[in-house]
Protein backbone atom coordinates (compact mmCIF):
# COMPACT_ATOMS: atom_id res chain seq x y z
CA UNK A 1 0.00 0.00 0.00
CA UNK A 2 2.83 2.57 0.93
CA UNK A 3 4.62 1.38 -2.42
CA UNK A 4 1.60 2.52 -4.43
CA UNK A 5 0.96 5.63 -2.83
CA UNK A 6 4.68 6.72 -3.41
CA UNK A 7 4.33 5.81 -7.01
CA UNK A 8 1.50 8.09 -7.60
CA UNK A 9 2.87 10.61 -5.75
CA UNK A 10 6.30 10.72 -8.24
CA UNK A 11 3.79 10.68 -10.84
CA UNK A 12 1.81 13.89 -9.50
CA UNK A 13 5.27 15.55 -9.05
CA UNK A 14 5.96 14.96 -12.58
CA UNK A 15 2.99 16.49 -14.07
CA UNK A 16 3.20 19.46 -11.91
CA UNK A 17 6.41 19.77 -12.73
CA UNK A 18 5.76 19.91 -16.54
CA UNK A 19 2.51 22.05 -15.62
CA UNK A 20 4.76 24.89 -14.58
CA UNK A 21 6.96 24.39 -17.36
CA UNK A 22 4.73 25.03 -19.68
CA UNK A 23 3.25 28.15 -17.43
CA UNK A 24 7.10 29.34 -17.03
CA UNK A 25 7.50 28.56 -20.91
CA UNK A 26 4.56 31.15 -21.87
CA UNK A 27 2.59 28.62 -23.12
CA UNK A 28 4.60 26.53 -24.84
CA UNK A 29 5.39 22.80 -24.65
CA UNK A 30 9.20 22.16 -24.41
CA UNK A 31 10.50 20.48 -27.82
CA UNK A 32 12.18 17.05 -27.63
CA UNK A 33 14.51 17.79 -30.61
CA UNK A 34 17.26 20.50 -31.12
CA UNK A 35 16.11 23.90 -32.80
CA UNK A 36 17.95 25.88 -35.14
CA UNK A 37 19.37 29.27 -34.28
CA UNK A 38 17.46 30.82 -37.03
CA UNK A 39 14.41 28.88 -36.94
CA UNK A 40 11.24 31.26 -36.43
CA UNK A 41 8.09 29.90 -33.94
CA UNK A 42 6.90 26.65 -34.57
CA UNK A 43 4.40 26.02 -36.99
CA UNK A 44 0.98 24.02 -35.77
CA UNK A 45 3.07 20.46 -36.20
CA UNK A 46 5.57 22.00 -33.59
CA UNK A 47 8.12 22.18 -36.41
CA UNK A 48 10.64 25.15 -36.44
CA UNK A 49 9.67 27.59 -39.31
CA UNK A 50 12.43 29.79 -41.20
CA UNK A 51 12.27 32.67 -43.74
CA UNK A 52 13.25 32.08 -47.00
CA UNK A 53 14.37 34.71 -49.10
CA UNK A 54 14.96 33.18 -52.31
CA UNK A 55 14.66 30.02 -54.70
CA UNK A 56 17.75 28.26 -56.35
CA UNK A 57 18.43 26.11 -59.37
CA UNK A 58 18.91 22.68 -58.16
CA UNK A 59 22.24 22.30 -60.41
CA UNK A 60 23.69 25.59 -58.86
CA UNK A 61 23.77 27.66 -62.00
CA UNK A 62 23.36 31.42 -61.76
CA UNK A 63 19.27 30.80 -61.98
CA UNK A 64 17.09 32.36 -59.11
CA UNK A 65 13.25 33.05 -58.79
CA UNK A 66 11.30 35.32 -55.90
CA UNK A 67 9.03 32.45 -55.51
CA UNK A 68 8.86 28.63 -55.53
CA UNK A 69 9.07 27.71 -58.93
CA UNK A 70 10.16 24.58 -61.12
CA UNK A 71 13.27 24.11 -63.88
CA UNK A 72 11.75 23.19 -67.50
CA UNK A 73 12.17 19.56 -66.71
CA UNK A 74 9.96 19.31 -63.86
CA UNK A 75 12.41 19.70 -60.68
CA UNK A 76 11.84 22.16 -57.76
CA UNK A 77 13.59 24.88 -57.27
CA UNK A 78 16.14 24.49 -53.90
CA UNK A 79 14.92 27.50 -51.07
CA UNK A 80 17.91 29.44 -49.30
CA UNK A 81 16.87 30.34 -45.78
CA UNK A 82 17.78 33.30 -44.18
CA UNK A 83 20.53 31.51 -42.17
CA UNK A 84 22.15 29.97 -45.27
CA UNK A 85 22.84 33.35 -46.96
CA UNK A 86 26.31 32.82 -48.32
CA UNK A 87 28.67 35.88 -49.38
CA UNK A 88 30.42 36.13 -53.12
CA UNK A 89 32.96 33.87 -51.99
CA UNK A 90 30.94 31.12 -51.51
CA UNK A 91 31.63 30.76 -47.32
CA UNK A 92 28.63 31.35 -44.99
CA UNK A 93 29.24 34.90 -43.12
CA UNK A 94 30.00 33.99 -39.30
CA UNK A 95 27.85 35.37 -36.89
CA UNK A 96 27.45 39.34 -36.05
CA UNK A 97 28.95 39.22 -32.57
CA UNK A 98 32.07 36.69 -33.22
CA UNK A 99 32.68 39.64 -36.45
CA UNK A 100 32.58 42.18 -34.50
CA UNK A 101 34.88 40.62 -31.39
CA UNK A 102 37.46 39.97 -33.89
CA UNK A 103 37.48 42.93 -35.58
CA UNK A 104 39.35 45.93 -34.64
CA UNK A 105 37.28 49.28 -33.66
CA UNK A 106 38.72 52.47 -35.40
CA UNK A 107 36.50 54.89 -34.01
CA UNK A 108 32.65 56.11 -32.80
CA UNK A 109 30.59 58.02 -35.17
CA UNK A 110 28.01 60.49 -34.18
CA UNK A 111 24.38 58.50 -34.47
CA UNK A 112 22.65 61.22 -35.73
CA UNK A 113 24.92 61.39 -38.97
CA UNK A 114 26.66 64.39 -38.01
CA UNK A 115 30.38 65.23 -38.90
CA UNK A 116 31.87 64.14 -35.61
CA UNK A 117 33.47 61.42 -34.34
CA UNK A 118 35.09 60.02 -31.23
CA UNK A 119 38.13 57.45 -30.99
CA UNK A 120 36.76 56.37 -27.62
CA UNK A 121 32.92 55.40 -26.82
CA UNK A 122 31.11 58.40 -25.40
CA UNK A 123 27.08 60.12 -25.41
CA UNK A 124 25.92 62.36 -27.51
CA UNK A 125 23.64 65.06 -25.42
CA UNK A 126 20.72 63.12 -25.86
CA UNK A 127 22.46 60.32 -24.48
CA UNK A 128 22.30 57.85 -27.36
CA UNK A 129 25.39 55.93 -28.03
CA UNK A 130 27.92 56.88 -30.58
CA UNK A 131 27.84 53.80 -32.95
CA UNK A 132 31.32 51.97 -33.07
CA UNK A 133 33.18 51.98 -36.84
CA UNK A 134 35.20 48.94 -37.46
CA UNK A 135 37.72 48.21 -39.56
CA UNK A 136 36.93 48.11 -43.21
CA UNK A 137 33.46 50.47 -42.46
CA UNK A 138 34.76 53.79 -42.79
CA UNK A 139 33.03 54.25 -46.04
CA UNK A 140 32.40 57.68 -47.10
CA UNK A 141 28.65 58.65 -46.74
CA UNK A 142 27.80 57.87 -50.47
CA UNK A 143 28.97 54.06 -50.24
CA UNK A 144 25.67 52.10 -49.77
CA UNK A 145 25.11 48.52 -49.01
CA UNK A 146 22.96 46.17 -50.46
CA UNK A 147 22.17 42.44 -49.21
CA UNK A 148 23.72 39.80 -51.51
CA UNK A 149 19.79 38.75 -52.50
CA UNK A 150 19.21 41.89 -53.61
CA UNK A 151 22.29 42.26 -56.07
CA UNK A 152 21.23 38.64 -57.11
CA UNK A 153 17.97 39.77 -57.90
CA UNK A 154 18.98 43.13 -59.46
CA UNK A 155 21.12 41.67 -62.48
CA UNK A 156 23.65 43.55 -61.25
CA UNK A 157 26.67 43.07 -63.60
CA UNK A 158 30.89 44.15 -62.97
CA UNK A 159 34.04 44.02 -65.11
CA UNK A 160 37.14 45.06 -64.42
CA UNK A 161 38.56 48.40 -65.06
CA UNK A 162 41.58 47.16 -67.91
CA UNK A 163 44.23 49.12 -70.16
CA UNK A 164 43.94 48.11 -73.58
CA UNK A 165 44.18 50.41 -77.35
CA UNK A 166 40.78 52.37 -78.17
CA UNK A 167 39.93 51.62 -81.28
CA UNK A 168 37.94 54.35 -82.40
CA UNK A 169 35.70 54.26 -85.22
CA UNK A 170 33.47 57.15 -87.05
CA UNK A 171 30.55 56.09 -88.44
CA UNK A 172 28.80 58.06 -91.18
CA UNK A 173 26.73 58.12 -94.29
CA UNK A 174 28.24 58.59 -97.28
CA UNK A 175 27.72 59.37 -101.48
CA UNK A 176 29.35 58.04 -104.12
CA UNK A 177 30.23 61.09 -106.37
CA UNK A 178 32.79 61.74 -109.64
CA UNK A 179 36.67 62.49 -108.88
CA UNK A 180 36.97 66.14 -109.38
CA UNK A 181 40.39 65.63 -110.62
CA UNK A 182 39.33 63.75 -113.62
CA UNK A 183 36.94 66.10 -115.43
CA UNK A 184 37.85 67.06 -119.04
CA UNK A 185 36.36 69.07 -121.64
CA UNK A 186 36.24 69.02 -125.68
CA UNK A 187 36.22 72.50 -126.90
CA UNK A 188 37.34 74.83 -129.36
CA UNK A 189 39.65 77.36 -130.53
CA UNK A 190 38.06 78.63 -133.76
CA UNK A 191 34.76 78.31 -135.14
CA UNK A 192 33.58 75.25 -137.32
CA UNK A 193 30.74 73.04 -138.03
CA UNK A 194 30.42 69.45 -137.46
CA UNK A 195 29.73 67.26 -140.46
CA UNK A 196 30.33 64.09 -138.62
CA UNK A 197 29.16 63.26 -135.15
CA UNK A 198 30.60 59.88 -133.79
CA UNK A 199 30.14 60.10 -129.66
CA UNK A 200 26.48 61.06 -129.81
CA UNK A 201 25.63 59.78 -126.62
CA UNK A 202 25.89 60.47 -122.58
CA UNK A 203 27.46 57.47 -120.59
CA UNK A 204 29.89 56.51 -123.51
CA UNK A 205 33.39 55.47 -122.45
CA UNK A 206 35.97 56.71 -125.14
CA UNK A 207 39.49 56.46 -125.46
CA UNK A 208 41.97 58.94 -125.65
CA UNK A 209 42.52 59.47 -129.23
CA UNK A 210 38.96 58.11 -130.32
CA UNK A 211 37.25 59.96 -133.23
CA UNK A 212 34.67 62.36 -131.58
CA UNK A 213 33.39 64.07 -134.87
CA UNK A 214 34.05 65.06 -138.07
CA UNK A 215 34.84 68.91 -138.22
CA UNK A 216 35.44 71.89 -141.23
CA UNK A 217 36.95 74.78 -139.84
CA UNK A 218 37.56 78.17 -142.51
CA UNK A 219 40.09 79.33 -140.38
CA UNK A 220 42.05 76.26 -139.85
CA UNK A 221 41.80 76.09 -143.86
CA UNK A 222 42.94 79.14 -144.17
CA UNK A 223 46.05 79.07 -141.76
CA UNK A 224 46.90 75.52 -143.79
CA UNK A 225 46.81 77.77 -147.60
CA UNK A 226 49.35 80.57 -145.77
CA UNK A 227 51.34 77.39 -144.33
CA UNK A 228 51.57 75.92 -148.48
CA UNK A 229 51.86 79.18 -150.03
CA UNK A 230 54.95 80.21 -147.88
CA UNK A 231 56.54 77.23 -149.39
CA UNK A 232 59.40 77.48 -146.37
CA UNK A 233 62.30 74.43 -146.04
CA UNK A 234 61.53 71.55 -143.73
CA UNK A 235 62.84 72.52 -140.52
CA UNK A 236 63.01 76.37 -141.00
CA UNK A 237 62.32 78.75 -138.94
CA UNK A 238 59.50 79.73 -141.38
CA UNK A 239 58.11 76.79 -141.09
CA UNK A 240 57.89 76.09 -137.96
CA UNK A 241 56.48 79.24 -137.01
CA UNK A 242 53.48 78.37 -139.61
CA UNK A 243 53.06 75.19 -137.79
CA UNK A 244 52.37 76.98 -134.60
CA UNK A 245 49.90 78.44 -135.49
CA UNK A 246 47.89 75.48 -136.14
CA UNK A 247 49.18 74.02 -133.02
CA UNK A 248 47.85 77.22 -131.47
CA UNK A 249 44.40 76.52 -133.00
CA UNK A 250 43.71 73.30 -131.52
CA UNK A 251 44.67 71.41 -134.77
CA UNK A 252 45.72 67.56 -133.77
CA UNK A 253 49.83 66.03 -134.43
CA UNK A 254 48.04 64.05 -136.67
CA UNK A 255 46.81 66.47 -139.13
CA UNK A 256 49.74 68.31 -139.00
CA UNK A 257 51.76 65.65 -139.95
CA UNK A 258 49.47 64.77 -142.91
CA UNK A 259 49.76 68.32 -143.75
CA UNK A 260 53.78 68.55 -143.57
CA UNK A 261 53.83 65.23 -145.92
CA UNK A 262 51.24 66.10 -148.57
CA UNK A 263 51.76 70.37 -148.29
CA UNK A 264 48.06 70.06 -149.21
CA UNK A 265 45.13 71.66 -146.98
CA UNK A 266 43.08 69.31 -145.13
CA UNK A 267 39.25 70.74 -146.09
CA UNK A 268 37.87 68.36 -142.65
CA UNK A 269 39.71 66.04 -140.35
CA UNK A 270 38.66 63.90 -137.35
CA UNK A 271 38.61 65.69 -134.22
CA UNK A 272 40.04 63.07 -131.51
CA UNK A 273 38.69 62.75 -127.96
CA UNK A 274 41.70 64.53 -125.55
CA UNK A 275 41.60 61.53 -122.65
CA UNK A 276 40.08 58.31 -121.68
CA UNK A 277 36.81 58.83 -119.96
CA UNK A 278 32.89 58.37 -119.79
CA UNK A 279 31.03 60.73 -121.46
CA UNK A 280 28.95 62.92 -119.02
CA UNK A 281 27.74 65.63 -120.79
CA UNK A 282 27.29 66.46 -124.69
CA UNK A 283 26.28 69.82 -126.14
CA UNK A 284 26.52 69.22 -129.47
CA UNK A 285 24.41 67.56 -132.45
CA UNK A 286 25.66 66.43 -136.25
CA UNK A 287 25.08 69.18 -138.42
CA UNK A 288 25.82 72.50 -136.06
CA UNK A 289 28.14 75.33 -135.95
CA UNK A 290 30.06 75.46 -132.70
CA UNK A 291 31.59 78.84 -132.06
CA UNK A 292 35.23 79.11 -130.24
CA UNK A 293 34.91 78.38 -126.55
CA UNK A 294 31.97 76.42 -126.53
CA UNK A 295 31.36 73.35 -124.35
CA UNK A 296 31.07 70.11 -126.44
CA UNK A 297 31.41 66.97 -124.13
CA UNK A 298 32.53 67.37 -120.54
CA UNK A 299 34.46 63.43 -119.56
CA UNK A 300 35.11 61.86 -116.27
CA UNK A 301 37.73 59.51 -115.37
CA UNK A 302 35.84 57.13 -112.92
CA UNK A 303 38.87 55.02 -112.34
CA UNK A 304 38.82 56.54 -108.54
CA UNK A 305 35.26 58.09 -107.03
CA UNK A 306 34.97 60.14 -104.22
CA UNK A 307 32.80 59.30 -101.25
CA UNK A 308 31.99 62.69 -99.81
CA UNK A 309 30.94 61.19 -96.16
CA UNK A 310 28.56 63.60 -93.51
CA UNK A 311 30.52 63.42 -90.31
CA UNK A 312 29.08 64.86 -87.33
CA UNK A 313 30.32 67.67 -85.60
CA UNK A 314 31.46 65.98 -82.17
CA UNK A 315 33.78 63.98 -84.51
CA UNK A 316 34.84 66.24 -86.79
CA UNK A 317 38.10 67.07 -84.30
CA UNK A 318 39.49 63.05 -84.88
CA UNK A 319 39.09 63.27 -88.54
CA UNK A 320 42.48 63.83 -90.15
CA UNK A 321 43.63 63.41 -94.05
CA UNK A 322 45.36 60.06 -94.78
CA UNK A 323 43.13 57.84 -92.14
CA UNK A 324 41.93 54.49 -93.48
CA UNK A 325 37.98 54.20 -94.32
CA UNK A 326 35.96 51.18 -95.54
CA UNK A 327 33.19 51.86 -97.55
CA UNK A 328 29.70 49.49 -98.18
CA UNK A 329 27.58 49.93 -100.53
CA UNK A 330 24.17 49.07 -100.08
CA UNK A 331 23.81 47.75 -104.12
CA UNK A 332 26.84 45.24 -103.25
CA UNK A 333 26.06 43.75 -100.00
CA UNK A 334 29.37 42.14 -97.73
CA UNK A 335 32.06 43.51 -99.99
CA UNK A 336 33.66 46.00 -98.18
CA UNK A 337 35.79 49.15 -100.33
CA UNK A 338 38.96 50.03 -99.32
CA UNK A 339 39.64 54.09 -99.59
CA UNK A 340 41.81 56.97 -97.39
CA UNK A 341 40.62 60.67 -96.15
CA UNK A 342 41.97 62.69 -98.52
CA UNK A 343 40.28 66.19 -97.47
CA UNK A 344 38.01 67.76 -95.04
CA UNK A 345 36.26 70.84 -96.18
CA UNK A 346 36.66 73.35 -93.82
CA UNK A 347 32.59 74.30 -93.17
CA UNK A 348 29.76 72.28 -91.69
CA UNK A 349 26.30 72.13 -92.91
CA UNK A 350 24.43 74.69 -90.90
CA UNK A 351 21.05 72.11 -90.83
CA UNK A 352 22.82 69.22 -90.63
CA UNK A 353 25.56 70.26 -88.07
CA UNK A 354 27.96 67.60 -90.23
CA UNK A 355 31.20 68.20 -91.76
CA UNK A 356 32.53 67.05 -95.32
CA UNK A 357 34.65 64.42 -96.04
CA UNK A 358 36.19 63.37 -98.75
CA UNK A 359 37.27 59.97 -99.41
CA UNK A 360 38.94 58.54 -102.42
CA UNK A 361 38.15 54.94 -104.00
CA UNK A 362 39.50 52.48 -106.12
CA UNK A 363 36.98 52.33 -108.81
CA UNK A 364 38.96 50.02 -112.04
CA UNK A 365 35.66 47.94 -113.16
CA UNK A 366 33.32 50.75 -113.06
CA UNK A 367 31.16 49.16 -110.70
CA UNK A 368 30.90 52.22 -108.33
CA UNK A 369 28.13 54.46 -109.73
CA UNK A 370 27.58 57.95 -108.90
CA UNK A 371 24.99 59.44 -106.12
CA UNK A 372 25.37 55.52 -104.59
CA UNK A 373 24.40 55.78 -100.94
CA UNK A 374 27.51 54.32 -98.84
CA UNK A 375 28.16 53.86 -94.90
CA UNK A 376 31.56 55.00 -93.79
CA UNK A 377 33.66 53.50 -91.01
CA UNK A 378 37.02 55.67 -90.92
CA UNK A 379 39.22 54.39 -88.32
CA UNK A 380 40.63 57.43 -86.20
CA UNK A 381 42.72 55.42 -83.74
CA UNK A 382 45.06 57.90 -83.65
CA UNK A 383 47.03 57.16 -80.06
CA UNK A 384 48.92 53.62 -80.15
CA UNK A 385 48.86 53.40 -76.40
CA UNK A 386 46.97 51.47 -73.98
CA UNK A 387 44.39 53.09 -71.78
CA UNK A 388 42.60 53.39 -69.08
CA UNK A 389 38.89 52.15 -70.53
CA UNK A 390 35.62 50.69 -68.80
CA UNK A 391 32.51 49.90 -70.99
CA UNK A 392 30.17 52.92 -72.35
CA UNK A 393 27.51 51.60 -70.08
CA UNK A 394 29.06 51.86 -67.10
CA UNK A 395 29.14 55.55 -67.32
CA UNK A 396 26.13 57.78 -66.01
CA UNK A 397 26.46 60.94 -67.33
CA UNK A 398 23.71 63.29 -66.21
CA UNK A 399 25.24 66.51 -68.17
CA UNK A 400 26.91 68.10 -65.02
CA UNK A 401 28.17 65.26 -63.35
CA UNK A 402 30.02 61.85 -65.53
CA UNK A 403 29.80 58.89 -62.42
CA UNK A 404 30.55 55.52 -62.30
CA UNK A 405 29.57 52.54 -59.79
CA UNK A 406 32.17 50.81 -58.10
CA UNK A 407 32.03 47.58 -56.63
CA UNK A 408 33.92 47.16 -53.05
CA UNK A 409 33.11 43.47 -52.51
CA UNK A 410 30.63 42.37 -50.21
CA UNK A 411 27.87 43.96 -51.12
CA UNK A 412 29.21 48.00 -51.12
CA UNK A 413 29.52 49.98 -53.68
CA UNK A 414 30.34 53.61 -54.43
CA UNK A 415 29.47 56.10 -56.72
CA UNK A 416 32.94 57.89 -58.08
CA UNK A 417 33.27 60.90 -59.97
CA UNK A 418 35.38 60.27 -63.45
CA UNK A 419 37.06 62.44 -66.17
CA UNK A 420 36.07 60.85 -69.64
CA UNK A 421 38.05 61.50 -72.81
CA UNK A 422 37.49 59.42 -76.47
CA UNK A 423 35.34 56.73 -76.49
CA UNK A 424 35.47 53.83 -79.69
CA UNK A 425 34.45 50.38 -80.34
CA UNK A 426 32.15 50.04 -77.04
CA UNK A 427 34.70 51.21 -74.56
CA UNK A 428 35.21 54.97 -72.86
CA UNK A 429 38.64 56.02 -71.55
CA UNK A 430 38.67 57.42 -68.10
CA UNK A 431 41.65 60.08 -67.87
CA UNK A 432 41.31 60.07 -63.68
CA UNK A 433 38.82 58.60 -61.21
CA UNK A 434 39.95 55.09 -61.29
CA UNK A 435 42.49 52.67 -61.50
CA UNK A 436 43.08 49.42 -63.24
CA UNK A 437 41.73 46.75 -61.43
CA UNK A 438 38.62 48.67 -60.07
CA UNK A 439 35.48 46.78 -60.58
CA UNK A 440 32.52 48.43 -62.14
CA UNK A 441 28.58 48.38 -62.27
CA UNK A 442 27.97 48.02 -65.90
CA UNK A 443 24.25 46.79 -65.66
CA UNK A 444 21.94 47.72 -62.89
CA UNK A 445 24.09 51.02 -62.32
CA UNK A 446 20.90 53.46 -62.50
CA UNK A 447 19.11 51.35 -59.13
CA UNK A 448 22.69 51.58 -57.18
CA UNK A 449 22.96 55.32 -58.21
CA UNK A 450 19.48 56.20 -57.41
CA UNK A 451 19.73 54.31 -54.22
CA UNK A 452 22.78 56.25 -53.41
CA UNK A 453 21.48 59.31 -54.05
CA UNK A 454 19.18 58.61 -52.21
CA UNK A 455 21.14 57.86 -48.82
CA UNK A 456 22.73 61.24 -49.31
CA UNK A 457 19.55 63.37 -49.47
CA UNK A 458 18.45 61.45 -46.12
CA UNK A 459 21.78 61.78 -44.39
CA UNK A 460 21.62 65.46 -45.25
CA UNK A 461 18.23 65.69 -44.12
CA UNK A 462 19.16 64.05 -40.59
CA UNK A 463 21.85 66.22 -40.49
CA UNK A 464 20.01 69.41 -40.99
CA UNK A 465 17.30 67.82 -38.28
CA UNK A 466 19.95 66.79 -35.87
CA UNK A 467 22.05 70.45 -36.07
CA UNK A 468 18.50 72.50 -35.05
CA UNK A 469 17.98 69.93 -32.44
CA UNK A 470 21.08 70.62 -31.29
CA UNK A 471 20.67 74.68 -31.25
CA UNK A 472 17.31 74.67 -29.47
CA UNK A 473 18.72 72.58 -26.83
CA UNK A 474 21.74 74.50 -26.48
CA UNK A 475 19.04 77.46 -26.12
CA UNK A 476 17.85 76.34 -23.04
CA UNK A 477 20.51 75.73 -21.32
CA UNK A 478 21.78 78.02 -18.70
Amino acid sequence: MNRVLLAGTAIVAVFATTAVGYRIGAGTWPSLTSADPAAGPPDAAGTPTRVVLYWKHPDGTPDYSSTATKTPDGRDFIPVYENEERDLAGTKPPPQQAASAERKILFYRNPMGLADTSPTPKKDWMGMDYIPVYEGEEDNRSTIKVSLDKVQRSGVRTVAVERRRLETVIRAPGVAKPNERTFHTATLRTDGFIEKLYVNETGRHVTVGEPMFRLYSPQMVAVQVDYRTANAPPDSPEERGALQRLRNLGMPDAVLDELRRTRKPILTFDWPSPVSGVVTMKNVIEGQMVKAGDEMFRFVDLSTVWVVADVPEQDVGRLKEGQNAKIRFRAFPGEVFEGNVTFVLHELEMATRTAKARIEVANPDHRIRHDMFAEVEIDASGDERDQLVVPVSALIDSGNRQVVIVDKGSGKFEPRDVRTGDRGDGYLVIESGLEAGDQVVVSANFLLDAESNLKAALSSFTADTATGSTADHSGHQP
